[in-house]
């Protein structure tokens, strides 16, 4: 048995290379994602822990979180600090550690860095005048204020050298700072493609901390002292507020938290991994049903002479591990390639990998190998089991055992019970809050999807018989194509679902995203009245300067203007934030509306609060409640009105006046402001050059906030469709497979029309029409499954974004569709034009 599945393989090479290559597909993307994410992830923490050679011990800020500490304490620690740990017996050497926010400008004017991480530091020379942090590779460090260091990848990109002026923003207003020296660093932001920027030790502590105090102090440790020992050294002297850290549990945590954030993007580029091998299944027991069938009389004579069921059943799952195999190793070969070229794409959008090996791991070699091996055999055991079930007699007399009734009644009530229960999983879901019912929902679209693909026989005879109409436009071709497409409808339904799934993701992708779009926008006209927003670059939560508010005042198209302040306090017994705002301009900047009281009794002691902390703590107009400031001073505040909180717009709300005195550090995190004429490109622009043309500062629309938030979500879309493409190329492997091997299956029945007057053009139209229609099948399921998943996601989505609008698109589901089309005919191509060249003769008298 076994001599007679390998001849079985070696006999049918071109029938299974179609096979092999869906197989080898799904193995290359899993093989190729543990790869990729594998080799970043082993080149982060060999980054990393270069980071951490110098470093045996650090000290950290310790802020205690109960009632007895100030909502706004952020301790730092002092020189004090400092000078006891570089006196602790078993130290070498301590140096302060300073950092913050520091945006550079290229010589256009740009962002350096593209704000993915602009941070600022300083260079704290040793007892030799060195920072062993850093290596100059040119000029020298920063001595006085006016005086920067580059990182040699920052200097690379933006053309800077050593003596360059480089204009610099830290909390906002523009700086012109020297350049006096190009270091490298093993700082895994920078190697992540952003920049550092070093100032000396003073200047740091008056732009990012306070004078005379560290965010971090790193401790090296003397000859013959252990990291451990150190740490017991320093924790002796340390105030409360402060905790010693050994360099070696600083690298490790920051591994185990890298190898946590691959691990996410690994499971997600693994599930789409899944998808494409869940597409393939279609094409493996397609593939091997049509092998099994036409093989039908050679399986029962081996059963006449003696072969059992089981053996019989063995002989084609040995050929599917045969298969499997190959393709595992092929893929496996195909997944390095596909690790080693991400890796290059990722660095070619910017974020460069620290260099390092392509990282090929045992278990990625396993995996890849049993994923292969295990799908196919799985894939093949139906078809295998079925061959096996046929009896001798009948097979040998070519009476196929076609579905019998039972069979088909069968098959369609349980598609229908799973169809049911999965929609009313779903639906139920929709009911539910955002986290509860993703799981309920996620089921159920995986009952609905199996479901609908055990009903897809049934479904393919009306559908198809829809087409009748516009086939009937192509002549007898067409007549034939649409009989060949319900002949076998199990074959088409196999064939059809695996387009449908990837569509139906496609398309369920892009309803959401189309919602979440048109949510944002309405987030932003709702929530807002004020023309323009300003903020720093980045994330923009970053501080920003009061000068910034004070010189747009200035701008004669201004008509209102007010800065936002966030001051973190205990309100009530828990934490909240206070937003600071200017009493008089909110009103039109900001568009609430209101359940009790207005705008006008903001102002002084009397606040604004959203609905929910007011429904929380039962809160009304007058109610007063107690607060301890950022500073740790009390008050009591009373409740002026209650409005109604959005996206854009919540909290607590009171008069700047009253928060600022209470602020450790005043700053804003938002400007808003209302110009003449309304939110234009000249006012715009004229906003950005009074600003100085500052790159680290953001003056945005609100066509610009909505796109900004959408941006993330537009480009998750697009990897999506990449990722979706590897199952939809899985799905075109398919409808060639079952058209070659249908071609193969109907020899004489081609022959014979040929014979009859059907000319080599008729029969390529018949077998692209047939092609056509089985894609589109396929393609209008797919649309409607994923709009029905889209718009029950979007319920979930609702509950967390009130905004949200559910938003069909009609022109990218045409395009889809059209998509559907296109791979029917692409994928007709080869199979046609085989059909066209049979031999008549030789077709009619085979067997």
């Amino acid at each position: 048995m076994l001599r007679t599945a390998l001849r079985n393989v070696l006999a049918h090479k071109a029938r299974l290379l179609m096979t092999v290559l869906a197989v080898m597909l799904g193995v290359a993307f899993v093989a190729g994602t543990l790869v990729f994410t594998n080799t970043i992830s082993d080149a982060y923490q060999k980054s990393s822990q270069k980071g951490f050679q110098g470093v045996d011990v650090a000290i950290s800020p310790d802020k205690k979180d109960d009632d007895s500490a100030n909502p706004g304490d952020a301790p730092r620690l002092s020189q004090q600090v400092l000078d006891k740990a570089a006196k602790v017996p078993g130290a070498a050497s301590a140096y302060g550690v300073v950092n913050g926010y520091s945006a550079l400008a290229d010589k256009k004017g740009d962002l350096l860095g593209g704000g993915f991480s602009n941070r600022g530091g300083n260079y704290y020379p040793g007892a030799d005048g060195k920072d062993p942090r850093y290596t100059m590779t040119e000029g020298r460090a920063p001595k006085a204020p006016g005086e920067i260091a580059l990182d040699s990848k920052t200097a690379e990109r933006g053309k800077y050298k050593a003596g360059d002026s480089i204009r610099v923003s830290v909390d906002g207003p523009v700086r012109t700072e020297k350049i006096v020296g190009v270091f490298t660093t093993d700082d895994g932001n920078v190697a992540a493609g952003g920049s550092l920027a070093l100032y000396d030790t003073v200047t740091a502590q008056k732009l990012f901390a306070k004078p005379g105090q560290f965010d971090e102090i790193d401790v090296k440790a003397a000859a013959g002292t252990s990291q451990a020992t150190l740490k017991s050294a320093l924790d002796k002297v340390l105030p409360e507020q402060a905790k010693a850290t050994t360099g070696k549990k600083l690298a490790d945590d920051q591994a185990k938290a890298i190898e946590d954030g691959m691990s996410s993007m690994q499971t997600a580029m693994l599930v789409f991994a899944g998808i494409a091998l869940f597409v393939g299944i279609f094409i493996i027991v397609n593939t091997f049903s049509m092998l099994v069938a036409q093989r039908t009389k050679e399986l029962a004579l081996m059963r006449a002479v003696g072969a059992t069921r089981r053996q019989v059943t063995r002989s084609v799952l040995m050929e599917a591990t045969f298969v499997g195999a190959v393709a595992a190793v092929v893929g496996l070969a195909a997944g390095v390639g596909i690790g080693a070229l991400l890796r290059s794409v990722l660095n070619s959008t910017g974020a460069s990998v620290p260099d390092g090996p392509l990282v090929v791991a045992p278990n990625t070699v396993l995996i890849s190998v049993l994923v292969g091996v295990v799908v196919t055999v799985l894939s093949a055991w139906l078809p295998g089991r079925r061959a096996a079930k046929i009896p001798p007699i009948a097979a040998m007399n070519s009476v196929h055992a076609a579905p019998t009734t039972r069979g088909l009644v069968v098959r369609n009530t349980i598609g229908s019970l799973f169809a049911a229960a999965g929609i009313a999983l779903v639906v139920s879901g929709t009911g539910m809050s955002g986290s509860d019912g993703q799981g309920p929902m996620a089921f159920g679209a995986a009952v609905l999807v199996i479901g609908v693909f055990i009903l897809t026989p049934l479904l393919s005879r009306p559908l198809i018989a829809a087409a009748s109409p516009v086939l009937k436009i192509f002549g007898m071709p067409g007549k034939l194509a649409r009989q060949n497409a319900v002949r076998n409808p199990r074959r088409t339904a196999a064939t059809a679902s695996a387009l449908m799934v990837g569509l139906t993701l496609i398309t369920g992708m892009t309803v959401i995203a189309g919602s979440m779009q048109k949510g944002i926008n309405n987030m932003a006209a709702d929530g807002l009245k004020s023309d323009y927003v300003v903020s720093m670059g980045g994330d923009g939560v970053r501080p920003l300067s009061p000068e910034v508010s004070k010189t747009l005042a200035k701008v004669d198209q201004v008509t209102a203007i007010s800065p936002l302040r966030s001051s973190p306090a205990r309100v009530a017994g828990d934490t909240e934030t206070l937003m600071g705002v200017d009493p008089k301009a909110i009103k039109e900047l900001v568009n609430v509306d209101f359940t009790e009281g207005s705008f006008g009794a903001l102002g002084g002691t009397k606040v604004l609060v959203d609905d929910k902390i007011a429904d929380a703590n039962h809160w009304k107009v007058g109610s007063a409640f107690p607060v301890t400031y950022e500073d740790g001073s009390k008050g009591r505040l009373t409740v002026g009105g209650v409005y109604e909180g959005n996206q854009m717009v919540n909290g607590v709300m009171l008069d700047s006046a009253t928060v600022t005195p209470h602020m450790t550090t005043v700053a804003d995190f938002q400007v808003m402001l209302k110009t003449k004429g309304g939110a234009t490109q000249d006012t715009q622009d004229l906003l950005k050059k009074t600003l100085g043309d500052n790159p680290a500062i953001k003056v945005q629309n609100k066509q610009d906030l909505s796109d900004e938030i959408a941006k993330a979500f537009t480009l998750m879309l697009n990897m999506l469709y990449g990722l979706l493409g590897m199952a939809v190329i899985v799905a075109v492997l398919g409808v060639i497979n079952t058209l070659a091997m249908s071609v193969f299956e109907r020899s004489k029945e081609i022959g014979m029309l040929r014979a009859i007057g059907l000319d080599r053009a008729g029969i390529k139209r018949m077998v692209r029409l047939e092609s056509l229609v089985i894609s589109l099948f396929g393609g209008v399921l797919g649309i409607g499954l994923g709009v029905f998943f889209g718009w029950a996601a979007g319920e979930l989505i609702a509950a967390e974004l009130p905004t949200y609008e559910l938003v069909l698109p009609w022109a990218r589901m045409g395009l889809f569709l059209l998509m559907a089309a296109l791979v029917g005919v692409i994928a007709a191509l080869w199979p046609a034009r085989r059909a066209s060249k049979l031999n008549m003769l030789m077709a009619i008298k085979a067997e």
